[in-house]
């Protein structure tokens, strides 16, 4: 018996995010392919594809040295990331967290079967206010997980003095927050652990990927068992591990990645700064300002519509669609507001205030270090209500 192949039709209509007139909330950085070829090259001569690869294990040192820190897992994703870190914590119960952030934040907590407690947010930094995440702390209470909302610095001093007072741990997803320095300082050197996120929409990326950031040698060693199923050596296995390890093709592009990293800041860092010069003059429109004493990776630009505004944000946000401009609502809505969450009584508006009323003003405009000023003159020119 035979079997007859037919040539499958493949539809290469551009989806919306691939059309060249349209200009998307955030496009991946890309090096040179040119500089990418040689890093295949080696891999295909090693043959050497994941499982602690030669690049892999550069990688991890590479961005310790490049962070400041002393101690990097690399991860397939931030999500496995993240859902490890509480593994490797060993965090039961509650953990207070914000509700204003992406959903994989408190996913982490229920693939734990840990209980997430919303608390409110700042209405200045966007990030968990410690005031409300203390007020939520029970017996029940064993972590707080704070989100770098933006890659804007949480109130790390403030969450440390908590952690301590009351015996609980703060984990930090600081997928937003590569590169950030807070105080001099690497702001994921801070929390009892660090998680990060190399997606691609990430000022950093590999395509996919993730890291913990550990405070010791010892607390590495564990994560990284868990990582490659709990196994120790060949025939050992200690813990109930999972497959998170990253490959050598995204540990590769990683590296090459690391090399443009600050000229892509700086693009960022430009295109920052024209926005909040024109924008913050448009009434009704307001431009979060900096966050403490912080360098940042100008990985987002959110405003802020008021009710001053000609329009509603709702009408905003269609109005930059129906010029091709994607700009985002992040982070709307709530994570809270979720079935499998809103049913907590945590996840009541009442409960999150600030957090609903910023979900509803929110709008992230395009910013990517290849967004040229014509595309930028659309995005304001459009918010102004020019032509």
């Amino acid at each position: 018996m035979t079997l007859k192949r037919k040539k499958a039709k493949i539809n290469l209509k551009l989806q919306p995010e691939m059309n060249p007139k349209i200009i998307p909330v955030t496009r991946p950085q890309m090096p040179p392919l040119d500089e990418f070829i040689p890093y295949l090259r080696k891999i295909w001569d090693n043959q050497w594809l994941t499982n602690n690869g030669p690049y892999h294990q550069q990688l991890e040192a590479e961005l310790a040295s490049f962070l400041g820190v002393k101690h990097v897992s690399l991860f397939a994703n931030g999500t496995i990331a993240l859902v490890t870190a509480l593994q490797a914590l060993g965090i039961k119960g509650e953990v207070i967290t914000t509700p204003y952030s992406f959903v994989a934040t408190t996913h982490a907590l229920s693939w734990n079967n840990l209980k997430p407690v919303f608390a409110d947010i700042d209405p200045t930094t966007f990030n968990l206010d410690p005031d409300k995440a203390e007020a939520a702390i029970t017996s029940r209470t064993s972590a707080i997980l704070p989100v770098h909302c933006y890659g804007r610095p949480c109130d790390v001093e403030r969450f440390e003095k908590i952690g301590k007072k009351y015996k609980i741990k703060i984990i930090y997803d600081a997928a937003h927050a590569f590169g950030v320095s807070h105080k001099g300082k690497s702001l994921v050197r801070f929390g009892d652990l660090s998680v990060l996120s190399f997606h691609a929409t990430k000022v950093f990326n590999t395509f996919e990927g993730g890291a913990i950031v550990s405070p010791d040698a010892k607390t590495k060693a564990y994560i990284d068992r868990l990582k490659n199923f709990g196994y120790v050596d060949e025939v050992t296995v200690t813990n109930v591990g999972i497959n998170g390890k990253m490959n050598e093709v995204q540990a590769a592009f990683g590296l090459l990645q690391l090399q443009h990293f600050v000229k892509a800041v700086h693009q960022r860092k430009q295109i920052d700064a024209r926005y909040r010069k024109i924008i913050s003059r448009i009434e009704g429109i307001t431009c979060p300002p900096p966050v403490g004493e912080a360098s940042y990776n100008y990985a987002y630009f959110p405003i802020l519509v008021g009710n001053n505004y000609r329009l509603s944000r709702e009408k905003l946000y269609q109005s930059l669609r129906q010029q091709g401009i994607f700009a985002r609502r992040y982070f709307y809505p709530l994570i809270s507001s979720f079935p499998m969450y809103r049913g907590l009584s945590s996840a009541s508006p009442k409960n999150i205030p600030v957090a609903a009323n910023l979900s509803e003003r929110v709008l992230c405009l395009p910013i990517y270090p290849d967004l040229t000023e014509e595309e930028q003159n659309r995005v304001i020119n459009t918010i102004q209500g020019g032509d």
